[in-house]
């Protein structure tokens, strides 16, 4: 993992900092950083099987923080992980896009319902928390235009994106009413080390990857459709951005990567960086095709602008190293 920057010690160095959804892919990474930084990180995860949390992901790290699982539902316990933390990076949630059609009422609870309780617990005991919400680039669905900047119009094609937009206004709101200094943050295809592997639950790339790595054909659905790419690391640096950069509070940045490909050429791309497997090219399935939003490639643009970031990992750099920690780890996120 690349050296932390010397303004973000000085920004999280002794301070009390609190992820939801900690044991996750995104947080997990986060957590890595902020250990190195000094921070005092608590970890907040339900370990639900169906979503992205795993205790490997915080191998080596487990005695610099305090691990507790709980889920956001809970709205009993939430104040007592609250009190005290000065950072809040809020990446728990319900991911897929399938589930959230199959189970909208889950869906609800947690990236809907879950974020207006942890807010009210933020404005009753602690008003001045720092917090960043990790939001998708889901909820724009079928783009009118590209890039997609933050004008874009908001009209998701999922419960999902639905319940992910409704977070996002009360993280504004609360921002903007109750003084809450929140961020939004919409990702798009973030990959890297320790995500989701074994299903399409949270980006399909991992399941790529685990296929790749078994010696089984990678199935291309479509092929044609164009997407980018945010390695994990940039994203945490993003993450770290968002909440020490004054210019950030109550506003929504999209997250992008470096360059754009087809879905075709990235299976390509990681055949040849793998050394190994094959692919082939299907027709989308029905039930997938309803809810797919085409091509779709980021303008993050506003975020440089203002909070000095931007992607710095290509595709073939983002591949190459989430699978050389496959190659080892593979046996732990199966």
């Amino acid at each position: 993992m690349k050296k932390p920057a010397p303004s973000f010690a000085k920004a999280f160095k002794g301070k009390r900092v609190l992820i939801t959804g900690g044991l996750g892919f995104i947080g997990s990474n986060l957590a890595r950083t902020l250990v190195k930084l000094g921070a005092k990180v608590t970890l907040l995860d339900s370990l639900i099987p169906e979503y992205g949390g795993n205790r490997r992901n915080v191998r080596g790290i487990e005695a610099k923080t305090n691990i507790n699982l709980a889920d956001v539902r809970d709205r009993h316990s939430l104040p007592e992980f609250l009190r005290g933390q000065e950072f809040l990076f809020n990446l728990a949630g319900q991911t897929s896009h399938m589930d959230s059609m199959t189970d909208p009422e889950t869906d609800l609870e947690i990236n809907c319902r879950a974020q207006l309780t942890l807010l009210e617990a933020c404005r009753k005991h602690n008003p001045r928390l720092r917090v960043v919400f990790a939001s998708t680039r889901q909820i724009y669905g079928r783009p009118d235009y590209l890039p997609v900047d933050e004008k874009h119009p908001l009209r998701p094609v999922d419960v999902n994106g639905i319940n992910k937009l409704a977070g996002e206004e009360y993280h504004l709101l609360y921002s903007q009413v109750h003084g809450v200094p929140s961020t939004v943050l919409r990702l798009t295809n973030t990959i890297g080390p320790r995500m989701r592997v074994k299903d399409a639950r949270q980006t399909f790339v991992g399941v790529w990857i685990k296929q790749i790595l078994e010696e089984k054909p990678v199935e291309v659905w479509g092929g044609t459709q164009l997407r980018d790419f945010t390695y994990v690391d940039d994203a945490v640096e993003a993450f770290l951005v968002a909440a020490t950069h004054p210019q950030a509070v109550g506003k929504v940045f999209n997250l992008g990567g470096v360059g754009r490909i087809s879905l075709r050429d990235l299976a390509a791309l990681l055949v040849d960086v793998a050394g190994q497997g094959s692919y082939t090219v299907r027709e989308f399935p029905a039930d997938r095709r309803k809810i797919d939003i085409g091509d779709y490639y980021s303008d993050c643009g506003l975020i440089e602008r203002e909070l000095g970031w931007k992607p710095k990992t290509n595709i073939r750099q983002a591949l190459a190293k989430t699978v050389a920690y496959y190659r080892k780890e593979l046996p732990h996120y199966l």
